[in-house]
C-alpha cells in the first residue's frame, strides 16, 4: 500500500497538522476579528504568542507524560483540550477572552505533535522511517498552504466559523486516532511519571551535545521560513499588495517547495548517505537565503521573486528535515517521548521568540524579514556542523 494511502500515515500527519492549522487558519481575519472585538490588528497577532507560549511549555510535558500513560491516552487528552478551547474562541467577546482561550489551545494542542513524531519511531525502522517521516511532512505541509484558503472562505461566513473548524478538525483527529492507530508502548516500556523521574530524563536530554545540537538545527531552519508565516497578513497586504482572500499566493508556493523537498528526502532514504544530503540542503539554503537578501536590498518588491526564494528554501529545509529529526530521536530509543517533547519545544520556543519578538522589529520592510530570514538561518547552519551526522565522512 502506498504511504500516501496508508491510514497510519494519514492520521499521524493529521495530528502533526493541527498545529499549523490553529495557527494559519485564522490569519485572514485579523482585521475582521480587530474590528468586531473594538481592538488592533497587532493585538490580535499578539494571540499568536498567546498560543504560542503555553503550546512550547507542554511541549516539554507531552513527551514526557506519553512515555509514561501512553500514546493514545495522552493524545486524546490534549485534542480534548484543544477541542473546548477552539470552542471558547469562537464564542470570544474580547480580546482579552481571546487570549485566554488560545492559551488553553495551546497547553493541549501539542500532545498531537509530539506523540506523533515518537510514533514514527515507535513503529518505523531505518530508511523506512524516513520515508514515512517525509510521507507525512508532505501531507503536513499542506495544512499551512490549505488553511489560509480555509480560513478565508469561512470569513466569508463568519470569523467564529475558523474556531468551529478547528474544533471539528480536532474531534476527526481525536476519532481517528482512536480507531487507527496502536498503543506502541507496552506496559513493561511504560516509564515512571514523577517530578524526579521526568527532571532526570531531561538532565539526561541536556547532556547529549549532539542531541542538543540537532533539535538547535531543526528549530532554526524552520523558524526562518516561520518568519513569513508569521508576518504574512503584513507581508503579503501591506508590502506586496494582495488582499485577505490571496494568501494562497504565498503559502500554496512555500508549501509545494516543502511537498517536493519532502518527497525527494522519501527517494533518497537509504540511497544518498545522511551527512551527504545534509550538505546538499544547507547549502542550498544558504544560496536561496542570500540571493533574498541581495534582491531585496537592491531592488523594489516583486511578489513572483519575493516569494519564489521562500519557496525554494523550504525544498531545502523539507529535505533535510526527516534526517535531522530522525537523528535526535535516535539519540535516545528508550525514551523517545521525551526526545520528541525536547525536539518541539526547541521548535516552538524558536516559534514563540519570533512571533513575539523578532517579527514586530522585522516586519516594517521585506528587507527586513530577508535580515532575520538570512540570520537565523546561520545560526541552524552554525548548529549543524557541531553535529556527528555533519562530521561522518
Amino acid at each position: 500500500m502506498s504511504l500516501f494511502l496508508n491510514p497510519k500515515v494519514i492520521t499521524l500527519a493529521m495530528l502533526a497538522s493541527l498545529a499549523p492549522f490553529a495557527i494559519d487558519t485564522y490569519l485572514p481575519a485579523f482585521h475582521i476579528i480587530a474590528q468586531d472585538l473594538y481592538t488592533t490588528p497587532e493585538l490580535i497577532q499578539q494571540s499568536l504568542t498567546f498560543y504560542l507560549a503555553p503550546y512550547t511549555i507542554m511541549t516539554l510535558f507531552h513527551g514526557a507524560i506519553s512515555d509514561s500513560i501512553g500514546r493514545i491516552k495522552s493524545m486524546q487528552w490534549g485534542l480534548t483540550l484543544f477541542f473546548f478551547a477552539s470552542i471558547g474562541c469562537a464564542l470570544s467577546t474580547s480580546v482579552e477572552m481571546l487570549w485566554f482561550f488560545r492559551v488553553l489551545q495551546g497547553i493541549g494542542g501539542g500532545a498531537g505533535n509530539v506523540v506523533a513524531r515518537a510514533m514514527v519511531r515507535d513503529l518505523y525502522e531505518g530508511a523506512e522511517a524516513q520515508r514515512v517521516m517525509a510521507t507525512i511532512q508532505i501531507i503536513f505541509g499542506i495544512a499551512p498552504a490549505v488553511a489560509p484558503m480555509i480560513g478565508g472562505l469561512l470569513l466569508e461566513i463568519h470569523w467564529q466559523i475558523i474556531f468551529i473548524f478547528l474544533a471539528f478538525y480536532a474531534g476527526l483527529s481525536w476519532f481517528m486516532a482512536k480507531k487507527i492507530l496502536p498503543e506502541t508502548l507496552k506496559n513493561s516500556e511504560l516509564l515512571p511519571f514523577s517530578a524526579n523521574a521526568v527532571l532526570k530524563r531531561y538532565t539526561n536530554l541536556l547532556a547529549n551535545k549532539d542531541f542538543i545540537f540537532l533539535i538547535l538545527a531543526v528549530s532554526a531552519n524552520f523558524s526562518a521560513f516561520f518568519i513569513y508565516v508569521l508576518s504574512s497578513p503584513i507581508f503579503l497586504m501591506d508590502h506586496l499588495g494582495f488582499n485577505s482572500q490571496q494568501f494562497g499566493y504565498l503559502f500554496i508556493p512555500t508549501v509545494s517547495g516543502m511537498i517536493l523537498g519532502s518527497y525527494l528526502s522519501k527517494k533518497a532514504a537509504g540511497i544518498i548517505p545522511a551527512h551527504k544530503l545534509l550538505r546538499y540542503g544547507y547549502f542550498w539554503m544558504l544560496f536561496m537565503t542570500s540571493c533574498n537578501l541581495i534582491f531585496c536590498a537592491s531592488f523594489d518588491n516583486y511578489a513572483p521573486i519575493n516569494i519564489a526564494f521562500i519557496a525554494l528554501y523550504n525544498i531545502g529545509m523539507a529535505l533535510i528535515m526527516p534526517v535531522i529529526s530522525l537523528a535526535a530521536l535516535d539519540c535516545f530509543p528508550k525514551m523517545r517521548g521525551t526526545a520528541a517533547s525536547g525536539q518541539a519545544f526547541s521548535q516552538m520556543l524558536f516559534s514563540t521568540l519570533v512571533a513575539g519578538i523578532a517579527v514586530p522589529f522585522l516586519w516594517f520592510s521585506t528587507l527586513g524579514l530577508a535580515i532575520g530570514f538570512f540570520g537565523i538561518f546561520c545560526l541552524g547552519f552554525i548548529f549543524i556542523i557541531q553535529t556527528q551526522v555533519w562530521k561522518k565522512i
